[in-house]
């Protein structure tokens, strides 16, 4: 067990809590503000007892070294946090019952930042210009950890979408605090990931019959949380482009649909666990970009001819054969895992797979199940379908809650925080 944020006595003294600030944005205004307001009640609570609180936080990516300096600029005033501001301190106005001041700091480092800092009074928040302004950020650079440990007396991770990450922020500041004997604790937002995803790590007898749904494009990009799964559940139902190197390996047809055929082999040593359910028929269409001639075909029975998908075409989403078997599945189901979606969902002519998944899970649930998103496009999905509200828990973190399973519970970001 972690110690959490309300266990720290942080009256008077500089707390630095790594955020989730990552939201989508475009031309400088945000479209889904949900990262910042979950991160809220771990700073609500700092603020209320009157910690002085800097905030620290990545905005999209930065190609360091791989584009000319016209780009790289370009990429940095494109991510500047500061669109952040306006809508933290709406949200954390309404959690503690008034304005809070927040302040931004242009500067990642240097005596700009040092001033910012000193400047803060009780129960007053600085929120740090992108951490990926730096290129030391996402490499650990030893002497960048140094130097933002040394602005404060206890640190917070509490930005589960990077704690897979070993990056200055997340593991350099934690690692050289630690060593100094100063306070660290995780947020509310990684305690409850960490309960919630927990269930799914270490499921417990009482909660099989474990079911897993995996989706999206590649097998190459989740061999090793598949590894764990395997491990862990009694089934795993498969959907999503990743399907047709499945198909593929059992020799159907699957025309241009998505296929790694360097994991095909991957793919049939995964058929012999007994435990991988495949869609057995599929909606497919012309292309992705331009997608006609939209029907569903059998892609599963041996006895149907030519049985799979034809030359010229694409699977674009799980057919309602296929929906009602991975229903079936899911309702028997007591712990539920599920990412990726179950076709090109973001076209209303391919989404009924991922709603009827979204369903599913949300009627398993509701008899009793404990049923997880772990995060991503499902997560996305869940949102835009009305479903969000129904799951046990949506993680906040795609890919730190897939390596969170694979490895058994443990990630970077979350390892080095202090035990109570």
């Amino acid at each position: 067990m972690k110690k959490l944020v309300s266990d720290l006595d942080v009256s008077g003294k500089k707390v630095l809590v790594r955020v989730d600030f990552n939201v989508p944005h475009k031309n400088g205004v945000i479209s889904d503000d949900n990262r910042i307001s979950a991160a809220v009640p771990t700073i609500a609570e700092l603020v209320n007892k009157n910690a002085k609180v800097i905030l620290m936080s990545h905005l999209g990516k930065i190609k360091w070294g791989k584009v000319d300096d016209e780009e790289i600029n370009k990429e940095l005033k494109g991510n500047d946090l500061s669109i952040a501001v306006e809508p933290f301190e709406k949200h954390l106005a309404e959690k503690v019952g008034h304005a809070v001041k927040v302040t931004f700091c242009p500067a990642t480092r240097g005596e700009e930042l040092k001033n910012a800092v000193n400047a803060l009074h009780d129960g007053e928040v600085l929120l740090v210009q992108n951490t990926r302004y730096e290129k030391g950020e996402t490499k650990n650079n030893p002497e960048l950890a140094a130097e933002w440990a040394s602005l404060c007396d206890a640190f917070v991770m509490d930005a589960f979408g990077s704690a897979h990450r070993a990056h200055a922020s997340t593991v350099g500041v934690p690692t050289i605090l630690a060593q100094e004997g100063k306070p660290t604790a995780v947020g509310f937002l990684v305690k409850k990931e960490i309960e919630g995803l927990g269930r799914c790590v270490n499921c417990p007898e009482d909660g099989k019959p474990y079911i897993a749904i995996l989706g999206g494009a590649k097998i190459s990009d989740k061999i090793q949380v598949i590894d764990s799964l395997v491990k862990k559940c009694d089934k795993i139902l498969i959907g999503g482009g990743m399907s047709y190197t499945f198909k593929y390996a059992l020799g159907k047809t699957i025309g241009n649909s998505l296929c790694e055929k360097d994991q095909v082999e991957y793919a049939r040593k995964l058929m012999l666990t007994g435990k991988i359910i495949l869609p057995i028929d599929t909606k497919i269409a012309t292309s992705f970009d331009d997608p006609q001639d939209i029907h569903v075909i059998n892609t599963d029975a041996n006895d149907v001819k030519e049985a799979g998908i034809p030359d010229g075409y694409e699977g674009m989403d799980i057919g309602p054969e296929t929906e009602e078997l991975f229903t079936k599945n899911i309702l028997q189901a007591k712990t539920i895992f599920w990412n990726g979606p179950m076709g090109v969902f973001e076209l209303p002519e391919f989404q009924e797979g991922t709603k009827a998944v979204c369903k599913a899970c949300a009627e398993a649930t509701k008899k009793g199940a404990f049923s997880v998103i772990g995060g991503g496009d499902s997560a996305s999905a869940a949102k835009e379908f009305g479903y969000a509200d129904k799951f046990s828990h949506v993680s906040t973190g795609g890919g730190a809650s897939l390596e969170l399973i694979q490895f058994d519970g443990h990630l970077p970001g979350i390892d080095d925080i202090e035990d109570k």
